[in-house]
């Protein structure tokens, strides 16, 4: 039997470092730190080099693309599926984006010149970071192709459905200030919008309380395919006002 590495925040609850076998995780073992990720905790400026590698487990980070006139948009979203700071070893020194926590909870970080060096090392670190990589990249050109051509609803929809398949839990605190600057709109708009999926009988809410009631005919609603092909059980999420 294979000893415990965490009690508390153990590396097989996020998803990469769980399909890793453990003498490959086993280098990165007493250099993982657990670390409680805040709400609005910024992680990584874009333009800025990052001194750490994150592997959520139970929070939610979003990454951000800044405009010049301080206007924000989110470009992907990273849970226990995956890491923020694919940077470190794409062969530049800054990352393009901003990683905000969007969901509090629990994570995982790594000393940046530790992810480094397992690229150089090559092996099943490698391989397992550049295919994250890709699966990213993938994630990214969706989502703008989605923020061009669909409406805020069907926004809306495909958030709804991203923030369910990356949390443990079944609820989810997140302001509409806050969903409005994730989806590039206004406040009013998503207020709209989420005012029409209730009248659709897809999603209920009520006092801050936001929960889906039919997964299937939100995606259908969403107009592009599901973000994730793994189907889970519908899970109510927060929404305050």
């Amino acid at each position: 039997m294979k000893p415990k590495l965490f009690p508390s925040c153990e590396p097989r609850q996020n998803q990469l470092l769980a399909n890793l076998p453990y003498e490959d995780l086993a280098p990165w073992a007493a250099a993982l730190e657990p670390v409680a990720l805040s709400l609005g905790q910024v992680l990584c400026e874009s333009g800025s080099t990052a001194a750490y590698a994150y592997f959520p487990t139970t929070a939610i980070v979003s990454l951000l693309y800044l405009t010049q006139d301080g206007e924000s948009t989110e470009i992907a979203v990273v849970g226990r599926d995956g890491m923020v700071g694919v940077s470190l070893f794409m062969g530049g020194n800054a990352t393009p984006s901003r990683s905000v926590v969007q969901s509090a909870g629990m994570g995982l970080r790594l000393p940046a010149h530790l992810v480094k060096q397992a690229v150089t090392n090559a092996g099943a670190l490698q391989a397992m970071l550049l295919s994250y990589t890709q699966t990213l990249m993938a994630q990214v050109a969706q989502t703008a192709a989605c923020n061009r051509y669909h409406s805020i609803d069907q926004l809306l929809c495909r958030r709804l459905l991203m923030g369910l398949d990356r949390l443990p839990s079944e609820a989810m605190m997140m302001t509409q200030e806050l969903l409005a600057n994730l989806l590039g709109v206004r406040r009013e708009g998503v207020t709209a919008a989420a005012l029409k999926l209730s009248q659709a009988g897809l999603i209920s809410y009520s006092r801050g309380r936001i929960a889906v009631l039919d997964r299937e005919r939100l995606e259908q609603r969403m107009g592009c395919p599901a973000p994730t092909a793994k189907p889970r059980r519908t899970a109510p999420m927060q929404m305050a006002a």
